[in-house]
Order: structure tokens, then sequence, then C-alpha cells
């Protein structure tokens, strides 16, 4: 079998691609997740929150309505569909810290929940904090100039 046959028998047995599908799927959802935020913000501001306030209940609210919707295992059906449409917003850092959480409470508190709550979630909250350390050194001196 040359080089040419064995490509053309790789095409055939690979599956056809879905990513338009994909796409689809994760923008609806992501725009769903997005649009119910600002209905959220919207309650809140028509409550008399003020704007700052507004967004920083609507943060908790999603975040908590994302370890909710994981902990009924909700969330990764949605997930399954909607793909980076679930991963990008707010709810999708709460799913992120609250799976591997979930999955090891049978570990116990402190090995499993304690250890595990921020496999995932505690690079991204390391290296955001690292970043903004940085950023804000450069600011400083950068105004000192």
């Amino acid at each position: 079998m040359d080089k040419t046959e064995y490509q053309t028998l790789a095409d055939k047995k690979m599956p056809a691609s879905k990513i338009g599908k994909n796409c689809t799927f994760a923008f609806l959802i992501g725009g769903t997740i997005c649009v119910i935020g600002q209905i959220i913000s919207n309650c809140y501001k028509g409550m008399g929150l003020s704007e700052e306030l507004a967004g920083s209940a609507t943060s908790v609210t999603l975040v908590l309505a994302g370890v909710v919707l994981t902990g009924l295992n909700i969330y990764p059906k949605i997930a399954k569909y909607a793909g980076a449409g679930t991963i990008v917003p707010i709810t999708g850092f709460a799913n992120s810290v609250s799976s591997p959480a979930i999955e090891a409470k049978t570990e116990g508190m402190v090995m499993g929940v304690g250890t595990k709550i921020f496999s995932i979630a505690g690079p991204v909250i390391v290296y955001g904090v690292t970043a903004s350390v940085f950023a804000g050194i450069w600011f400083f001196i950068k105004s000192l100039l």
C-alpha cells in the first residue's frame, strides 16, 4: 500500500467533521447563558442596585447556578452539546471548580474535596494573579517615567 492509497483509506474511515454544528450549538447556548445573565442584571438594577453592585450580584448568582446545575448533573449534559459555549461564561468556571470536588467527595472533605476543588481552576487563578501582579508592576513603572 502506497502513501496515496493509505490516505484515501484513512479519509474514508475518518468521521465527518461536525465543526459547523458544534460552533452553532456553542454560540446558541453560550449566548443564552449571557442573555440570562443580562436578564438577572436588569432585575438587580430594577431592585435598586447600582450598575457595579448589580454586576457583582449577577456574577455571584451565575456562579451559584453553575455549581447547583453541576451538582444536579444538568450542566455536564448541556456542556456535552454546547462545548465552548458553556466553558467561556462564568458558569463554566463554576463548573470547572465544582466538578472535581463533587467527584472526590468520597475521599473526604480535606483529602478529597479540599485537594481536588482547584485541580482545574487552580492554575487559572495562579496565572491570573501572577499576570495581574506583573501588569501592576509594569504600569507602576510606566507611570514613573
